[in-house]
């Protein structure tokens, strides 16, 4: 191991800020080359064999070259800054405001075809990547005012798309960007089409010209070609009266023609009340949802006897608003769209409960399912089983949102507030919230309201719900034979809980349209 000061000149390699992305140790495998190095939680990489690491497939793909330099540095303290001006006004309301830890002595460690045994803070060293688009139905312009700020990132970030299904436009590439996509293979991407008409793409997303950095980015049949090798599951998002009806058989027939587009999602937009400055758009209907399902199961068919596979797959959200029966679990062929809304509502139902059920309970219980008005008919029929268990009372209750408004639908936008305003206290021993509603990994709602916090203020047991309508029957169950209280976790929220808040939002009006 090598040490050297950041300070020193004969350093031969100097350190700036402007050309590094310190990456925060979260933790070091213990026995492994980097606690030998003597690297703590807490410590930064900064380099590289001897280059600026962004993020973290960049750091994993200098590492599958064979032998890596890492280069460290340790925190130091930084001094705390003082705000307002002496002798002024503002005097008396000085603080002392923290600064962000700087760099301190540095040290290096090699590694030859090993992992070096880090694990980072984050998996972006440099930061999210912005959009560069005003979509018409950008949900993060619809968000009402109030909440953690994380939350309005407006996010476009190809690495994520790689890491975490995440959908991007791919117009704020940079030619580094779309090479880096080729060289190191980063298979598959999300993409968002919406449609391949590029006049009307332009239309609908409306890019800032001074954000756009390569004008060929915004070019999406030009892209998906250029990423031949790259594989992509793409979406379209429906605006009824822009890009539905004959423009949507011109976009689905592109997809089809490439090879590297396995599938394409077909989505109806999603709006919420808080469109103020917004250009008008309306929700889709139910003869525009019936015109779209007719399109794409002429589509869906034609696919199937020639290529084997459907290729296009229409959100539950689409069948909910069209009144048409669900398509059966074989035809989601492996639900390779779940996260964004497609199957969501089989995937919960084929789970099914177990085929022996407790003919009565040891006490009385009665326990509201509380989910998005959209799903509440199907929910209502699927639990309809567990209403013969004597001493259980079941009731499913749609609740309105009330933080997006009532256009909104789907469950996994309600907040603690929509159930607040639905759910009265002591009006039952448990209440049900979609396992959607939480943040990844903890019991967190949108609004930042926890599930402690609804179970002090109702009086009554809260829990999360199931991902499946096996789990959820078994949720119910075991809390109503239990006087303590079930933590339950969606399997769907079983994530890498350093996942950027923006892509919680993404998730939330992409994946959890109609699920329970």
């Amino acid at each position: 191991m090598t040490v050297a000061n950041l300070n020193d000149p004969h350093n031969p390699a100097p350190l700036t800020p402007e050309e590094l992305y310190p990456a925060p140790v979260k933790t070091v495998e213990a026995g492994s080359p980097a606690e030998r190095a003597g690297v703590r939680p807490g410590d930064f990489l900064l380099r590289v064999n001897g280059a600026a690491v962004t993020d973290v497939l960049a750091y994993r793909h200098a590492l599958s070259l064979g032998k890596a330099t890492l280069e460290m540095a340790r925190p130091i303290a930084a001094p705390q800054v003082m705000t307002g001006v002496p002798g002024t006004a503002q005097d008396h309301h000085r603080l002392f405001m923290p600064q962000e830890p700087g760099l301190g002595e540095t040290f290096s460690f090699d590694v030859e075809w090993e992992d070096p045994g880090l694990d980072f803070e984050e998996v972006l060293f440099d930061g999210i990547k912005k959009c560069a688009n005003k979509c018409d139905f950008c949900y993060v312009h619809q968000m009402p005012r109030g909440f953690r700020k994380s939350l309005y990132i407006m996010d476009d970030d190809y690495r994520l798309s790689f890491l975490y299904g995440s959908f991007v436009t791919l117009t704020n590439l940079t030619e580094g960007d779309i090479n880096r996509i080729l060289d190191e293979n980063l298979s598959p991407l999300y993409v968002s089409v919406h449609t391949a008409n590029q006049e009307l793409r332009q239309d609908l997303m409306r890019w800032w010209k001074l954000k756009v950095k390569d004008p060929q980015a915004v070019q999406i049949r030009g892209m998906i070609e250029r990423l031949e090798s790259i594989d992509l599951y793409t979406q379209i998002v429906l605006v009824p009266g822009r890009n539905d009806r004959e423009h949507l058989d011109d976009t689905v027939e592109y997809l089809s023609s490439r090879p590297n587009v396995l599938s394409a999602a077909v989505v109806p937009i999603g709006l919420t009340s808080h469109r103020t400055n917004l250009p008008d758009v309306r929700t889709f209907t139910r003869e525009d949802a019936q015109d779209s399902l007719k399109r794409l199961n002429i589509w869906r068919k034609k696919f199937l006897n020639e290529r084997g596979t459907r290729f296009i797959f229409p959100s539950d959200e689409l069948y909910l608003l069209a009144g048409e029966p669900l398509p059966s679990e074989e035809e989601y062929e492996g639900f390779p769209m779940l996260e964004n809304g497609v199957g969501m509502i089989r995937d919960f139902l084929t789970g099914g409960m177990d085929a022996e059920l407790p003919a009565a309970l040891p006490q009385p219980k009665r326990v509201i399912l509380a989910t998005g008005a959209l799903f509440a008919e199907s929910l209502d029929l699927a639990v309809e089983p567990l209403r013969a268990i004597e001493g259980l009372t079941l009731e499913v209750r749609a609740v309105e949102n009330k933080t997006f408004g009532k256009v909104t639908t789907v469950a996994g936008l309600l907040t603690g507030r929509c159930f607040r305003h639905a759910v009265k206290p002591g009006e039952a021993d448990l209440l049900l919230v979609p396992p959607t509603t939480l943040r990844y990994g903890t019991e967190l709602m949108l609004d930042d309201t926890s599930l402690t916090e609804l179970r002090k203020e109702f009086k009554m047991d809260v829990q999360a719900g199931g991902a499946t309508l096996g789990e959820l029957a078994r949720v119910i169950l075991n809390a109503a034979t239990s006087s303590g209280h079930q933590w339950g976790m969606s399997a769907h929220a079983v994530k890498d809980s350093g996942k950027a808040d923006s892509v919680q939002i993404q998730v939330a009006e992409q994946g959890m349209r109609g699920q329970a």
